[in-house]
């Protein structure tokens, strides 16, 4: 009896979960079909602002970017999808030279589009943007190299800037050696009131006068 009324238990549920599936499936034979016309409608038809598909430099009209090749971006993105060369070219600094960027790579298809090496970077010279028409048929060229346009050379230092630079250099380190021989004396005197028994600091006690006596 038991395994009847089981057999016809399974059975009522087996066909109500049939007719739900069907109900489901009848609503789609009346609902209006929406078709995409990609790529048909690729002018009119745009992705989200926010989607994230390929990392670019932000060039400004002049065809000049904020990259300073810190190599932020290369150090914190978890796949190493990013490859930054550098070189040295002179520059007024005390070392005579300055690090430049000299090629910018980036891999697309390993880029997992975290995005944190947008949000680190202190220059905010790169963005992501939503072009997802990124499909190739072989993978190098995936690879991409971010700072299409030629790096402009900056100028070399001439002998009267270089000159002057050295002159302002000698000055700052003449007046920064002026304050340290200054606060010595300070100093040595601090240490001195520091090391002194603490007796020594304190008031001497009042003498007697004759009513107290």
């Amino acid at each position: 009896m038991g395994s009847i009324k089981e057999y016809f238990t399974s059975l009522g549920s087996g066909v109500a979960s049939l007719v739900k599936g069907m109900t489901v499936t009848g609503k789609e034979f009346v609902t209006p079909k929406i078709t995409e016309r990609y790529p048909e409608n690729r002018e009119t038809h745009h992705p989200a602002p926010r989607f994230r598909a390929i990392l670019q430099f932000v060039y400004d009209d002049e065809g000049n970017h904020k990259c300073i090749a810190c190599g932020t971006c290369e150090r914190v993105c978890p796949n190493g999808t990013i490859a930054i060369t550098t070189k040295d070219i002179p520059a007024l600094t005390p070392t005579g030279k300055k690090k430049v960027l000299d090629k910018y790579t980036y891999d697309l298809g390993s880029c997992t589009f975290c995005q944190l090496c947008v949000t680190n970077c202190p220059t905010h010279a790169i963005e992501f943007t939503n072009d997802f028409e990124q499909a190739v048929f072989t993978r190098s060229k995936l690879i991409k190299t971010l700072n299409y346009l030629p790096e402009k050379e900056q100028p070399a230092p001439t002998p009267e800037q270089i000159a002057e630079y050295k002159a302002k250099m000698l000055e700052a380190a003449k007046a920064k050696a002026a304050a340290a021989a200054a606060a010595k004396p300070k100093a040595a005197e601090a240490a001195k009131t520091a090391e002194a028994p603490a007796d020594l600091l304190q008031p001497a006690a009042p003498k007697p006068t004759q009513n107290e006596k």
